[in-house]
């Protein structure tokens, strides 16, 4: 029987994240992880993990405490759930989406949702697994982005009317970010690197409160691209990515 553990206070300086557990060292990028999630386990964020060394872990959050343009009666967040390597194929994806059903149950939820796309993409939990599991498709944007939904009773969840401007006033390359993903630090780093040699103009934008989240001018879950005014997409920057957003 696979055994599985939560962050908490008191272990979350000794556990690895285990999105990130080849690595030896703490990164930037895990070290920004961990006070994130020192800041939000006291608003009811779960980071449950199969207790292994490998890639396998779920985490949510309350919605209204969950860092995106999102609103609904009760739900949960779902950020990510991710199995990877030599754990994938042996059901321990569904043991952790059941994880977080159950949580929710037991906690009177309405509900959980989570962000996807109409097309995968890299950054965002294939959508085949959640349809499977009885999610369903409730909102959606012009961009293709969508809102998945598994519902206990009549309550709704929708993207909030800013999430689907997608458009700001400003022409340089603009990114919102959270420190809610180890692998930010890495791709914000590679956005200063590039731009800074290349002479080009761009704007870092951390997004520190709920408020400031639930406002935000696009679908969010911790990252979002605008250039030339127009929303790119939330999936992190790699060199290739970003040079292609910058030439387009």
């Amino acid at each position: 029987m696979n055994e599985y553990k939560n962050l908490n206070l008191n272990n979350l300086e000794s556990e690895h994240l285990c999105c990130i557990i080849r690595s030896k060292k703490e990164t930037e990028g895990i070290i920004l992880k961990k006070k994130w999630l020192n800041e939000q386990l006291n608003n009811g964020h779960i980071f449950h993990k199969l207790d292994v060394n490998g890639t396998a872990f779920i985490e949510f959050a309350p919605l209204e405490y969950a860092y995106t343009p999102i609103n609904g009666n009760n739900y949960l967040y779902i950020y990510c759930l991710w199995v990877n390597g030599t754990l994938k194929g042996k059901g321990i994806g569904k043991e952790l989406l059941e994880y977080a059903i159950n949580y929710a149950k037991a906690n009177n939820k309405s509900g959980l949702c989570l962000l996807n796309c109409n097309k995968k993409k890299k950054w965002l939990t294939n959508k085949d697994f959640f349809i499977h599991h009885g999610f369903k498709v409730v909102d959606s944007t012009k961009s293709g982005y969508e809102l998945l939904a598994l519902s206990f009773n009549d309550d709704k969840v929708a993207f909030n009317e800013s999430a689907k401007k997608e458009i700001i006033a400003d022409n340089d390359l603009v990114i919102y970010y959270t420190h809610q993903c180890p692998y930010i630090a890495k791709s914000l780093e590679i956005v200063r690197s590039y731009c800074d040699k290349n002479n080009a103009n761009y704007k870092l934008i951390e997004v520190k409160t709920i408020k400031e989240a639930k406002e935000l001018p696009c679908v969010f879950n911790n990252f979002a691209v605008f250039y030339k005014k127009e929303f790119k997409t939330v999936n992190l920057l790699d060199l290739s990515t970003l040079e292609r957003i910058l030439k387009k």
